[in-house]
């Protein structure tokens, strides 16, 4: 099965966090080697912003150019931002007080896709009546 990854999915697997961070559920998904994992460009440029100013510490990675190969190394595949996603982003209707357009990226990508969402938000339960499969993992 092919399954999107949020950043803070990206987050918890780069620094190779512990259980608590990752249930049991996302844990068995994580850990089947039949299954693909994606994560959205939208995703990645994020993760390169948290990681520029601070709040995410990658020891693997000495720049910001690094964590692209870092996620290569997990085996996860970066899917760009195309005119298809963006088609489903202003298609999107926001939940209320969500306000992050990035998560909003990446929820339209996933959706445009057919492809599961795991993330650790809860906002992210709002978007499957529009068609997000979404996979929640509880910490």
């Amino acid at each position: 099965m092919r399954y999107y990854l949020d950043t803070n999915m990206l987050v918890f697997i780069l620094l190779d966090s512990d259980s608590d961070d990752i249930s049991r559920k996302v844990y068995d998904i994580l850990s089947d080697y039949s299954n693909m994992f994606y994560a959205s460009s939208v995703a990645v440029n994020e993760l390169m912003l948290l990681y520029k100013i601070g709040k995410v510490e990658l020891s693997d990675c000495k720049s910001a150019e690094g964590i692209i190969s870092r996620i290569g190394q997990f085996g996860i595949e970066i899917v760009y931002y195309n005119q298809y996603h963006l088609a489903k982003y202003a298609a999107l209707e926001l939940a209320d007080g969500h306000k992050d357009m990035n998560d909003h990226a990446i929820i339209a990508q996933a959706i445009a896709d057919k492809i599961p969402l795991v993330s650790s938000d809860t906002k992210f339960h709002c978007y499957t009546g529009q068609g997000l499969d979404f996979v929640f993992n509880r910490r």
